[in-house]
């Protein structure tokens, strides 16, 4: 799960190296947590946080084949 999100985000940015992702991980629930540098949190989010939803939906959709529900915060 984590390595998706993170390909997908690594694509999306600059600085590719500012890029972390914790994975907090329980029985039925999975929290990722995106750090992005301060200037790439506008391209991850995207006009009106349109691709953050997007983002969001693809993750949820995998973590479905798993029975599992996911959650996605973005930090700036």
């Amino acid at each position: 799960m984590k390595d998706v999100l993170e390909t997908i985000i690594k694509g999306l940015v600059d600085d590719k190296e500012s890029v972390s992702i914790q994975e907090l991980e329980g029985e039925k629930s999975i929290v990722l947590e995106v750090k992005v540098a301060e200037k790439d949190m506008g391209k991850v989010i995207g006009k009106q946080g349109r691709l953050a939803r997007s983002i969001r939906t693809l993750m949820k959709a995998l973590a479905s084949k798993e029975q599992k529900h996911i959650t996605i915060e973005f930090i700036g």
